[in-house]
């Protein structure tokens, strides 16, 4: 007796989700640049730096200490290198691009830490000369040291986000 056994072909049905794969790497860091949190953290370096810069040039003795001087020269720099990367990662976004190329994330790399080491050198440099003056001299007019000590804050929040920057960059680089 000869049966044919039937052959069962399942159709295959089309998934609902795409879901990434399990051996995908951890590349999409939410701070990572051309993401929403880079472009964040980008906009918040951006917002801390010129509120630093703008509470010491509001002050008119800013410019006769060294430090302060510094301070508003490394707050320059720092409002011009995050403004300019969150305009990348806006457009990153805007566009789906990746910014996953080894050359650009190793110029991110690079300013990063060259702008973070400038922020905190700048901010400690600040708040130290702030407390000298204050504590050590006694010299600070009404609210000025305040003033000072409130511009030494914000370097220091910027610094933070722009350190968050350099390692999820870093990280991206590392792992290429």
């Amino acid at each position: 007796m000869d049966r044919s056994h039937p052959a069962v072909h399942p159709v295959a049905v089309p998934p609902l989700f795409h879901l990434p794969p399990a051996h995908l790497r951890m590349k999409d860091l939410p701070g990572s640049p051309g993401t929403l949190g880079g472009l964040a953290l980008r906009v918040g370096q951006f917002g801390f730096a010129i509120i630093a810069f703008g509470v010491m040039v509001a002050m008119t003795d800013f410019s006769t200490v060294t430090a302060f001087c510094y301070l508003v020269a490394a707050m320059v720099l720092q409002c011009l290198w995050s403004i300019s990367l969150a305009i990348i990662d806006l457009y990153a976004l805007l566009t789906r691009r990746s910014l996953r190329n080894s050359l650009l994330v190793g110029v991110f790399v690079v300013g990063d830490g060259v702008t973070s080491t400038l922020t905190l050198a700048a901010a400690c440099a600040t708040a130290g000369i702030t407390v000298f003056i204050d504590n050590d001299l006694g010299d600070c007019g009404p609210g000025h040291c305040a003033k000072f000590e409130a511009a030494a804050a914000m370097a220091f929040l910027s610094w933070i986000l722009i350190q968050l920057s350099f390692l999820f960059s870093f990280y991206l680089l590392a792992t290429r």
